[in-house]
């Protein structure tokens, strides 16, 4: 499905590139956020997700809650490994504002006082010995 136009520089859809390169899950997503118009290609907005992709374009998409800024370094063949996938752009997006793993996940649980709050099931637990022990 790869194009090779009259320059000679091979082109591909832009949707497919996307789901190739791995940003999306399945190219239907991809085609998704291209028809909304959330896509640009060289700072112009798309809205087909046929556009063809070259070789040196750079696409700008909002993707989580980040916005990324990709060139395209290769077309790709096919949606392979992740390394083989990463190797078709380059991020051009400040060290600062790629996307990390969720903070949320390293930060210890939370501690509460004792009698604080609802019961945990540990306390249910206690509570329903001291009761079944009393009868």
């Amino acid at each position: 499905m790869d194009t090779i136009e009259d320059n000679g520089t091979a082109s591909i859809r832009v949707d497919r590139w996307l789901w190739f390169a791995r940003f999306f899950k399945s190219r239907s997503l991809a085609a998704k956020l291209v028809q909304g118009r959330k896509v640009r290609l060289n700072s112009t907005v798309i809205a087909k997700p046929s556009v063809t992709v070259r070789v040196g374009d750079v696409l700008t998409f909002p993707q989580a809650k980040a916005i990324r800024v990709i060139k395209v370094v290769a077309i790709g063949t096919r949606r392979g490994p992740a390394p083989e996938a990463q190797a078709l752009y380059e991020d051009l997006a400040p060290a600062s504002e790629t996307p990390k793993q969720d903070a949320s996940r390293d930060a210890p649980a939370p501690k509460r006082e004792p009698g604080a709050g609802r019961p945990t099931k540990a306390d249910r637990r206690a509570i329903d010995r001291l009761k079944s022990g009393m009868e």
